[in-house]
């Protein structure tokens, strides 16, 4: 999908089609978390804090117990 912002008083706005935001789970009260490498934007729904330390709790769980498996399979 290709899109073009639109100028929006002195900023450019995004403008989403509803089947992109619904197939997201996205709605106007939703926040955004909003970053780049330099190249490409990234938007994604915010993370709680509690669901980013879960996750981390869960890859660190991950590592210690498959760490060698993904250390072999890397050789």
């Amino acid at each position: 999908m290709r899109k073009r912002l639109t100028k929006t008083g002195n900023s450019l706005a995004l403008v989403l089609d509803k089947r992109l935001l619904a197939a997201t789970g996205i709605d106007a009260d939703t926040p955004l978390e909003v970053s780049t490498d330099g190249d490409v934007i990234v938007i994604s729904p915010a993370r709680g804090r509690r669901r980013a330390a879960r996750l981390k709790q869960i890859a660190t769980e991950a590592h210690r117990r498959y760490g060698g498996v993904f250390r072999r399979l890397a050789e």
